[in-house]
């Protein structure tokens, strides 16, 4: 069973502190996925990136962030979710210092891994503390808070980096992520309790190397298809073997008696919509930040704060929408206002895809704000199904479940968006009359077609708009598809959370007996 000790003793744990901190840890790793796309146009002037390095810079941490999630959160189960706190503050706290000194994209596309080392230790360890030590009744609220930060931490760390840049280069966002880490360190060390699950299995080394294969495989072939081309040997090669190896790695679980990850939940339909949902809105919401930041700056003209503000519209939908969701799931059930939340993420794309080079703000307004209030009704019903769909001896599943999802959606979503966008730049970006080396500096990426300036300037803002637009479409269909997916999946009329209704409804892996042999966080 589940074992905890706070300073002082068990009754001395400070609930509201504990969610603070926790909370602050969260958004101290959410932000720094989101907060460096506001920087890019600074950071591709300084070191002479490509639009393919900068897909990288931002996409290492969150591929190597959701290639860990796994097994670190096992680690935390198995060692205390306390010392993986510290431990992965530590480490985010430590790379991005490193990072402030660095000149060469690829040295920072490194740092930028080493900081998803730390983020993998710490994000599974919050949720997981929270469902570990908030007492039932106080539970689904902390969680809810918890869903908030975890969709507004993005915005928030976009915010500050762009009142930094006003002063000044984007080194301040690392800055920025030692302070926050410093600060979320102190408090873990003073006000979080140790929490840990006695008897745990031993964990799933072969599973955690399968899943880390074929995530990096995957993904490193999508953000390199533009510059190898889609139909490359490479490209197909790479992606075919990243798909065959997570294959391989489901395979392999289903054979375990105490897997990293038991498939099987999976067959819960509750478990199933929940984890799809947040993968594909995560998908959408860190993809279009990608695009977004860039346009803004590079095609608008706009400066760093001026962009981060831009998306004030979206914050100001998302945390009232995230807030009025349990009274809207209490009063219509789960899938009408999580499909409603879905369709306006996919309206919301829909939107965005008519702005051009000179289209006025309140067009982006509209859509920024449609995509908040989609966010916020889809973001809380699907966590909710997830750690509802487990038993109180499997909430540690739920959580790296949960955490996965986003992350793994946020990396696909910046590489293939990302990559769509390159890959439609590139295409798009006629120079006939320009010298060789200044045509492929301009192809690169828009920053360098923007340094340049003129007649090339300007062809390369209307390319960029034109991958834009196709990159953005892509989002849409994608959300689409998690409303049809979800509206599917969540038949009944309402979603009873108790996993008991759910045992007594479904049975098969959804009962307690057929998810125990799960290995991450199972009780013996």
């Amino acid at each position: 069973m589940s074992s905890s000790t706070a300073p002082g003793s068990p009754q001395a744990i400070r609930h509201p502190l504990v969610l603070l901190v926790t909370c602050l840890a969260l958004g101290t790793v959410v932000a720094a996925m989101a907060s460096l796309n506001v920087a890019l146009p600074d950071l591709a002037r300084d070191t002479r990136a490509s639009q393919t390095d900068l897909s990288w810079i931002i996409d290492a941490y969150s591929l190597v962030f959701a290639s860990l999630l796994l097994p670190a959160g096992a680690l935390g189960d198995r060692f205390g979710r306390r010392k993986a706190l510290l431990a992965g503050l530590a480490v985010f706290g430590g790379g991005s210092a490193a990072a402030v000194f660095t000149t060469s994209p690829a040295v920072l596309i490194g740092l930028r891994g080493v900081l998803g080392v730390g983020a993998a230790l710490v994000m599974p360890a919050t949720l997981s503390t929270i469902t570990s030590t908030f007492p039932s009744a106080q539970r689904a609220r902390a969680v809810s808070v918890w869903a908030a930060v975890a969709g507004a931490g993005a915005l928030l760390g976009v915010l500050a980096t762009g009142t930094l840049l006003e002063q000044w280069t984007w080194r301040s966002a690392f800055w920025l992520n030692v302070a926050l880490a410093a600060l979320a360190l102190v408090g873990t060390l003073r006000f979080v309790p140790e929490s840990a699950e006695a008897d745990q299995p031993r964990l799933d080394a072969t599973g955690a190397l399968l899943s880390v294969i074929g995530l990096v495989a995957l993904v490193y072939s999508i953000i390199e298809a533009p510059a190898r081309g889609w139909g490359d040997p490479a490209t197909l090669g790479g992606i075919g073997i990243g798909l065959l190896v997570l294959a391989a790695f489901v395979l392999f679980e289903l054979r375990r008696r105490h897997p990293l990850l038991d498939p099987r939940l999976f067959r819960n339909r509750h478990f199933a919509a929940g984890s799809l949902s947040i993968t594909l809105q995560f998908f959408v919401f860190f993809g279009f930040i990608f695009v977004m930041m860039q346009y803004l700056q590079l095609v608008r003209g706009d400066s760093a704060l001026t962009a981060a503000t831009s998306m004030i519209p979206m914050a100001l939908a998302m945390m009232p929408a995230s807030r009025l969701t349990p009274r809207l799931v209490a009063r219509f059930g789960f899938r009408a206002p999580w499909t409603l939340g879905l369709v306006a993420v996919a309206a919301a794309m829909g939107v965005l895809t008519q702005v051009g080079t000179s289209s006025p703000y309140w067009v982006i307004g509209a859509g920024l704000f449609l995509l908040g209030a989609g966010m916020g009704l889809a973001m809380t019903p699907a966590t909710t199904a997830i750690t509802d769909a487990l038993p109180r001896s499997l909430q540690s599943v739920g959580s790296a479940v949960n955490d996965l999802s986003r992350e793994l959606g946020g990396a696909l979503g910046i590489a293939v968006l990302g990559s769509v966008l390159n890959a439609s730049y590139r295409s798009h970006l006629h120079l006939p009359h320009a010298p060789e080396a200044v045509a492929r500096a301009a192809r690169s990426s828009l920053a360098a077609a923007h340094a340049i300036g003129g007649p090339v300037a300007e062809q390369g803002r209307g390319a960029f708009v034109d991958g834009m637009h196709t990159a953005l479409l892509g989002g849409a269909v994608a959300a689409a598809l998690a409303a049809v997916a979800v509206a599917t999946l969540m038949r009944s009329p309402r979603h009873r959370s108790q996993h008991a209704a759910q045992a007594e409804g479904e049975g098969g892996p959804a009962t307690h007996a057929a998810i125990r042999p799960a290995g991450l966080g199972s009780r013996h």
